[in-house]
């Protein structure tokens, strides 16, 4: 039987795992923290639970297609239902609404207050959905890097229909010519920074990215996102994929160009393939020194990165559901500030999440586990992460207290925060940044490292920092992707 190991238990590498036990192989797993996730992962402050990265939930049919893949039901591991009601949207100037899981109940909750005219938003929606049933097979379920791809039948068919996708205009621009309402404009452009870009430079194609809330769906997990990676542990584990836990791969040993194994643990374990789930940079710089790191690696604009704090609210805020959204005034310069000053605007947006709304075990009762967020920018080494946490800290408290009109720091009872610093070290994320490269190129899928090696054979790449990018759904891609690979 022929061994694989996968170096991390981010979603990426536990679906790649998955994938290949499914396959015959016999799979070692070395992750240098103390459970499954990367990302992904939960911590607990007294009597409050909280997921302490990835809070939205969309596309469970990938989940589904990999269950499946092994002859299991996802049902059978965990359980998630679809939101009525996905995001509660806050202005300044007091407009507030929710998006639904129904189009045209959002397009019409839209106009019935007076923001725009349900046509308007429909058709926006439905070229979302064109767009990404266009792309879908070209760049996200498929290798950009192989002949084959461009060979299939559906991606024949894809090709031909390029013509149709919006590649002259940034997010922004194509936003004001289909939406007649700034503040409509900046909701739509808050979708870029579901992959860490900017929406004033990243390409309109963007714009697919609402076609899976709004056409497809929001879910909840149960128990709240790191069940999600709880199942897929207890999957691998039942496929027989083997798990060795506060282990560091500190190379990926290279005999005449081909993989021979890693060295974990100052121990040379041999493999005849290798899986990284690190991030693309480390995964050069830390672990293949002989190997030239790709010049368009370094090059390549980093996404942004967080400022989480986490905090026990001892109340109930009946005006706020699981996601809740509170923008900002000056949307441009919250973008300019972090992508073009690298440093953190004076008015955020803030994200506030609270599973307590679903899974009451998450906080006592009559109380919410808040998961407060800003986008920042990742770390570049110069930047004083302690002042601007800081100051991050008193804005996201002003604008909550102006916003909701309360006094929101008399009942906080526990607290702790998580910052671009901490995202490096626990997730080996290179600059904290939170999807590896940002998309603010209409070339930036292209850019993305591939899933695979050129010049060390039986090395595969699989996470959010590769081929098709971050986020839950194309980390799961990217571990089928790798594994792919292996026959193409």
């Amino acid at each position: 039987m022929q061994k694989v190991i996968v170096i991390g238990s981010g979603i990426g590498g536990l679906s790649a795992a998955i994938r290949l036990a499914n396959k015959g192989f016999e799979v070692i797993v070395y992750e240098s923290n103390s459970d499954v996730g990367g990302k992904l992962s939960e911590i607990q402050l007294g009597q409050y639970r909280f997921d302490a990265g990835p809070s939205l939930f969309t596309m469970p049919s990938l989940l589904e297609e990999l269950f499946a893949s092994c002859n299991k039901k996802l049902s059978d591991y965990f359980e998630y239902q679809q939101l009525e009601i996905i995001t509660h949207y806050f202005y300044e100037n007091g407009v507030h609404f929710t998006s639904n899981k129904d189009s045209k109940l959002f397009a019409q909750t839209l106009e019935n207050a007076g923001l725009c005219n349900a046509e308007e938003i429909e058709k926006y929606l439905e070229l979302s959905k064109e767009y990404y049933s266009i792309t879908e097979d070209v760049f996200l379920r498929n290798s950009l890097h192989k002949i084959s791809t461009y060979t299939k039948f559906r991606t024949l068919g894809s090709l031909l229909k390029m013509y149709r996708l919006p590649l002259s205009k940034n997010l922004h621009q194509y936003n004001e010519l289909k939406i007649n309402n700034k503040l409509l404009v900046q909701y739509f452009d808050r979708f870029a920074t579901y992959n860490g870009s900017n929406p004033y430079i990243a390409p309109a194609l963007l714009s697919l990215i609402p076609h899976l809330e709004h056409n497809i769906g929001a879910f909840y997990p149960k128990n709240g996102m790191y069940s999600i990676a709880k199942a897929l542990k207890k999957l691998a584990i039942e496929m027989g994929v083997q798990f060795y836990f506060n282990t560091k791969v500190t190379e990926i040993v290279i005999e005449k160009n081909r993989v021979g194994g890693v060295v974990a643990n100052y121990e040379l374990v041999k493999a005849d393939y290798v899986f990284s789930n690190m991030d693309i940079y480390f995964t050069y710089k830390n672990l293949l020194p002989i190997i030239k790191m790709p010049a368009n690696i370094l090059k390549q604009e980093m996404s942004s990165s967080a400022i989480v704090f986490y905090w026990g609210i001892k109340k109930e805020f009946l005006e706020l559901g699981l996601h809740n959204i509170l923008f900002s005034e000056k949307y441009e310069q919250e973008f300019n500030d972090t992508f073009g000053k690298k440093t953190i605007a004076k008015d955020s947006t803030v994200y506030i999440n609270i599973s307590s709304k679903y899974t009451k075990e998450d906080a006592p009762q009559n109380c919410e586990n808040w998961f407060v967020m800003i986008n920042v920018p990742h770390n570049n080494g110069w930047q004083n992460w302690d002042d601007l946490i800081a100051m991050a800290r008193q804005t996201i408290i002003n604008k909550i207290n102006r916003i909701l009109k309360t006094d929101i720091e008399k009942y906080i009872e526990v607290e702790d925060y998580l910052d671009p610093r901490k995202i490096e070290i626990k997730a080996s994320s290179f600059g904290g940044s939170l999807y590896g490269s940002a998309s603010n190129s209409k070339w930036a899928a292209f850019l993305r490292h591939k899933n695979f090696s050129s010049t060390v054979k039986n090395l595969f790449f699989c996470g959010g920092s590769v081929h098709p990018g971050g986020g839950i759904p194309l980390a799961l891609l990217s571990g089928k992707i790798a594994v792919d690979c292996m026959n193409n």
